[in-house]
């Protein structure tokens, strides 16, 4: 049988405890070469629905024969590229039917290639984000450190929060983000969940100044954070390239990124009047910087390469491209414990497997 999970079964059934360990478990697999991921693929177009938005179809994967399983994740997305105060955001739109998102994960077994579960990519590609940048944290980051400065105050900043406090011990987090109302729920909301006082404060100074780790969590394609702000024994934590400006960067003894390639696989149909690649921004940021030559996360946990050396280092870590590997390796979590649970509907494997020669 095929399980069928929904957003809602994927909250219950993994935890941000669950999916760090899970990553950092797969990490090592795809240090020693035994784990493969492939580099991410979007094809970029135009679209009917507006002369503003493009559409994209992306897929990402990766296998993990330790765990026996792999995955792909697929988006097909409707996307803008609007100016929010002094940057350009990235936003999709839930322009399919009943406002929603397209985005689902497919899993499969390496035992025998069945299918063994399709869900909706949504809830897990928020944990792993945020269990991706709190592993930058647990192997870089003082170890006393107690203060978090965030910018951003939307989806991604929630599991950003919930990922430190998993890894360090937090007493103090303060939140900047250019609408006020915005970030004033989003601290109420956040403060509840961790049982932490999450405060919004007016400017990004205010968030971050003796900061001892300052995280990004935005839809920025431009540059929210400076050099101006870099202090001794910061950790810099971003969950896309363009996030920290180059200058920040180069301040840091020790930047990690998460992979070495610097931007999906990325293919425009002629018209397609998409931002992130004619700018100097978003996939195009950082150009200065050569991303090869910094150690990746999955080598940082191998032990091959030191987080700090020193409590007054400056450390950063760029969560600069997705991979489809984490979701084989988080997804193997959730199945198991759909099944273990009973959770979830199960269908016809026959459904999906066929009998004529592919």
């Amino acid at each position: 049988m095929t399980l069928i999970l929904s957003n809602e079964d994927v909250e219950k059934l993994l935890t941000m405890p669950d999916c760090i360990d899970a990553l950092e478990e797969a990490y090592l697999e795809l240090a020693e070469g035994r784990g493969i991921t492939r580099q991410r693929s979007d094809c970029i177009t135009p679209t009917s629905y507006s002369e503003d938005a493009v559409y994209g179809l992306k897929s990402m994967d990766g296998v993990v024969p330790k765990l026996g399983v792999s995955a792909i994740r697929i988006n097909s997305d409707i996307i803008t590229n609007p100016r929010v105060g002094n940057s350009h955001r990235r936003v999709k739109v839930p322009a399919a039917p009943n406002d929603r998102y397209v985005g689902l994960v497919l899993l499969f077994s390496t035992h025998n290639g069945e299918p063994l579960a399709i869900f909706p990519d949504g809830v897990l590609q928020h944990i792993r984000v945020g269990a991706t940048n709190g592993l930058g944290i647990k192997y870089m980051a003082r170890e006393n450190a107690e203060t978090v400065g965030i910018l951003g105050s939307g989806w991604q900043a929630e599991t950003q929060l919930t990922a430190v406090c998993a890894v360090r011990k937090i007493r103090t987090i303060r939140c900047f983000s250019p609408n006020r109302e915005n970030r004033e729920a989003f601290c109420v909301r956040m403060s509840e969940m961790l049982g932490i006082t999450v405060t919004p404060v007016e400017q990004p100074e205010d968030a971050i100044g003796g900061a001892d780790i300052v995280m990004c969590g935005t839809n920025s394609i431009d540059p929210i954070f400076y050099q101006k702000w870099v202090e001794p024994g910061m950790h810099l934590s971003s969950i896309k390239k363009p996030e920290i400006e180059p200058a920040a960067i180069r301040a840091a003894q020790k930047v990690v990124v998460h992979t070495h390639d610097t931007a999906p696989m990325l293919v425009v149909a002629k018209g397609a009047k998409f931002q992130e690649a004619t700018k100097d921004t978003g996939w195009n940021a950082a150009q200065g910087l050569d991303f090869k030559k910094f150690p990746t996360l999955p080598e940082l946990i191998a032990g091959r390469v030191t987080g700090r050396d020193a409590e007054e280092d400056v450390t950063c870590f760029l969560n600069n491209l997705g991979l489809g590997y984490q979701f084989a390796a988080a997804g193997s979590v959730i199945y198991q414990r759909a099944v273990e649970q009973g959770v979830g509907h199960a269908l016809p494997t026959d459904w999906f497997t066929e009998t004529v020669h592919p």
